[in-house]
This record gives C-alpha cells, structure tokens and sequence, in this order.
C-alpha cells in the first residue's frame, strides 16, 4: 500500500513534469515570436528614428549646401558685374582716347605746309623788323601819336618806298590768310582747296588796295587835293601794316588751337580787327576834314563804297565762278 502511494506520488510528479514540458513545448514558439516581434519592432523604431535622424541631416545638409551655393552664386555674379563693368569703363575710355586721337590726328593732319608757311611770315617779319628798323620805329611812332612830329615822320615813311612796299605786301600775305581762316570759319569757302582759296584773298586785297590807291592818286591829282588824299593814303597804309604784325600771331593760334580756344581766338581776332577799322576810319576822317570840306554822310558813303563793296563784289564773283 505504501509502495502504491509512494509510486503514485513519484507519477504525479512525472506528469507535472511532462506537463510543463509540453506547455512549454507549445508555447516557447508564441514566446520566441512575441520576444522577436518586441525586438523586431525596437529595432525598427530604433531605425526609423535613425533614418529620420539621417534624413533631417540630409534635408539640412542640403539646403546649407544650396544656401552657401546661392551665395557663392550672388557673390560670383556681383564679382561679373563689376568686373563686366570696370571692363566697359576701360573699353569706354580706350574708345573715347581713341576718338579724340582720331580727331586730333585729322584735325592736324596735312597742316605741315600750314606751319612752315606760318613759320615763314615770321622770319619775314623778323628780317623786315632787322633790316628796317627806324622805318618801324617810325610806324610805331605815328600809329600810337607818341610825338607832335607825326607829319614829318609821315613824310619820312613816304619817302621810304622799299620798306613801305615790303611792309604793304606782308600785310596782304597776312590780311590774306587771316580772310581765308574766316571763310573757312563761316563756311563761306568758295573752293574746297585751303591754298587755292588763299591765292584767291592775297590776290582779292592786293587787287582792291593797288585800284584804291591809284584811285586815290587819280582824285587828289584831278580836284588839286593832294594832301589829303595823301594823307588818308598813309593813315590806310599804316594801319593796314599794324593790322598784320597784331593778326600775325593769332593767325597760329587759329590754325592750331580747337574748340573753345578756337572760339575765342576768333572773337579776339575780330575785336582787334574791328577797332582798328574804326580807328582808321577816325583818322581818316580827321585828317580829310582838316584839308577839304567834307560831310560826315559823304565819308560814311566812300567807306561803304570803296571800302565793303569791291570785296562783296569780289567775293560774289569768286562764288558765281567756282
């Protein structure tokens, strides 16, 4: 009997054994699953959040990379800009130097001759002032009245005819180029060629004082007033004469200066031409006064006469021709 209970003990112990096992022989896969799906599932949250991690790394990785590249981009563009334009400012410049050089050059080219003419005029005023030196003391003399002897130095310059007629043909060489400077400056050329034109003046003066002065003779010989004719002869002449030596050395700065240089040498040209007409034309009319009865409207009317019309004429001629 106690061998039965002793044996059935040992086999309930058995059985609870076997039990266990096969309870844990049916469950251990459910446990297994369950413990790999818990690490399953740590392993991908652990990777989601390593790949959102990595992500968010990515996104910020890229657009510090666009931003600095924008940058870089601005930077570089501004750098084009002002690289493009420091390279027009030169090409500008360069262009600008250019012109100028161009205009310069065909302002000046082919004024070779001009100059060694210019250069020309004044050794011959150089040469005339050594050789002749009181018959210009004299001229100087009677133009500026320095002395109460002006009419016997007026009868010395008379009865020097070489340095009279040297002095006389300087002007017209200088009288003419001057004429011709104007035209050129009014467009009123009357030929394209310069030295042509020239020959044209030079002749033009030379041709109206030779007639004025025979003219002149003619007049004072016909109503027996000599004196006075001879008197407004030298007034003219010396005048004329004093009208070169100052035009001479605008004449170079006309030929060789430009723009508002140009401008006002050719304003101060006309000024000392014009007051030294007006003051021929004073001395003139003082002079004749005192030798023959003589109105004012009828000076006025020689001057108009014989002093603008033979050149508007001439220079209507020179027109209708060429």
């Amino acid at each position: 009997m106690f061998f039965i209970q002793a044996n059935s003990s040992i086999f309930l112990r058995h059985m609870k054994s076997l039990l266990c096992f096969i309870v844990l022989l049916f469950f251990s896969p459910v446990l297994i699953k369950a413990q790999t799906d818990s690490s399953a599932a740590k392993s991908d949250t652990l990777y989601k959040d390593t790949g959102s991690v990595k992500k968010d790394s990515v996104v910020r990785d890229t657009a510090i990379s666009h931003l600095v590249d924008s940058i870089l981009i601005k930077d570089s563009l501004k750098a084009l800009q002002v690289k493009e334009a420091a390279i027009n400012k030169l090409r500008k410049d360069s262009l600008v130097y250019q012109e100028r050089q161009n205009g310069v050059s065909k302002f000046f080219s082919g004024k070779e001759f001009l100059f060694y003419y210019l250069v020309f005029l004044f050794l011959i005023f150089g040469l005339l002032r050594q050789v002749f030196a009181k018959y210009f003391s004299d001229l100087f003399r009677v133009f500026f009245r320095t002395t109460l002897k002006q009419r016997q130095i007026g009868e010395q310059l008379l009865q020097s005819p070489l340095p009279s007629i040297c002095m006389n043909a300087f002007f017209v060489l200088t009288a003419g180029m001057y004429v011709n400077f104007l035209l050129q400056h009014f467009h009123l050329s009357v030929t394209e060629n310069f030295w042509l034109q020239y020959l044209y003046c030079t002749g033009a003066l030379a041709v109206i004082y030779i007639i004025k002065f025979l003219g002149l003779e003619l007049t004072g010989w016909i109503f027996n007033v000599r004196e006075a004719t001879d008197a407004y002869t030298l007034i003219v002449f010396i005048v004329n004469k004093m009208m070169a030596i100052m035009v001479l050395p605008l004449l170079v700065l006309i030929a060789f200066t430009t723009g508002t240089v140009y401008q006002s040498v050719i304003i101060l040209s006309l000024i000392v031409v014009a007051i030294l007409m007006a003051y021929r034309f004073i001395l003139s009319y003082s002079a004749a006064r005192k030798e023959i009865k003589l109105n004012t409207f009828h000076f006025l009317l020689y001057i108009f006469a014989f002093e603008l019309v033979p050149l508007l004429l001439i220079y209507k001629l020179l027109m209708i021709i060429f």
